[in-house]
């Protein structure tokens, strides 16, 4: 099954009113301090670090302009026409290249592999946000992508990071500048369990190699100066061996 149409719709809606600003988006913190440190957990579990990079769920490409500097060859792949402008626009030199692709159509990763081969995969704070009957078709989907040789680093918010959430979002004074978009558009946070993903990739015929626990940054701060950050599960996930 493919996304709804009324998913597909919020998400191009959010990107076409979001800024270029860097930092303008609730989870587009920098890459230093998100996929940057992420990649010391993902690297030792690559069988093959040459094979292309897709960064699925890119969004405007921050966090694939930074995995475009280390891979050889690395794809950001959305669902949004719009987030995509923002990518190439952000990305002049062309440093990575822009699909897009509804990872959850089988037919879109079936002809996407088929053109790349078996990838590697990197994916940040996007099955959450799925609508709940279609997380397993996007988890089918990574497995299409990754086939044999390939790997996905998997990044969600844990259940803890609900009750922060929620704290943002009722407080007196209305959410956070950055916050309220998100719940404007329809794409607010959907509850997942801490077992969900896990239970994803099994179904999809992949083994999690590794997991931990690892905060999740926003570039949002609290009043204070705190910078917002979210408890996530990052999880390394591939055929069995």
């Amino acid at each position: 099954m493919s996304v709804t149409s009324r998913y597909r719709e919020a998400w191009e809606g959010f990107w076409r009113e979001a800024s270029d600003e860097p930092g303008a988006v609730f989870w587009d913190a920098e890459p230093t301090i998100t996929v940057g440190p992420q990649l010391a957990f993902f690297e030792p579990y690559l069988t093959d670090p040459g094979l292309p990079l897709v960064d699925l769920g890119c969004g405007n490409g921050t966090q694939t302009r930074f995995l475009a500097d280390r891979f050889p060859q690395v794809v950001g792949a959305d669902l949004a026409p719009a987030a995509l402008e923002h990518a190439r626009r952000a990305d002049p030199a062309g440093r990575a290249s822009y699909r897009l692709l509804d990872a959850s159509d089988k037919r879109g990763t079936e002809s996407l592999h088929a053109e790349l081969g078996d990838v590697n995969v990197y994916m940040r704070g996007v099955l959450h946000q799925c609508e709940p009957d279609g997380r397993q078709s996007l988890v089918d989907g990574i497995a299409e992508l990754v086939g044999e040789r390939g790997r996905v680093f998997l990044v969600e918010p844990a259940e803890a990071a609900g009750a922060v959430l929620g704290g943002l979002a009722q407080d007196p004074s209305g959410p956070p500048p950055k916050l309220a978009p998100i719940f404007r558009h329809g794409i607010a946070p959907m509850r997942m369990t801490d077992d969900a993903a896990p239970g994803h990739l099994a179904a999809a015929g992949l083994t999690v190699l590794a997991s931990g626990e690892l905060p999740l940054f926003t570039t949002e701060f609290m009043p204070d100066g705190t910078r917002v950050e979210l408890p996530s599960q990052w999880l390394v996930a591939g055929r069995a061996v």
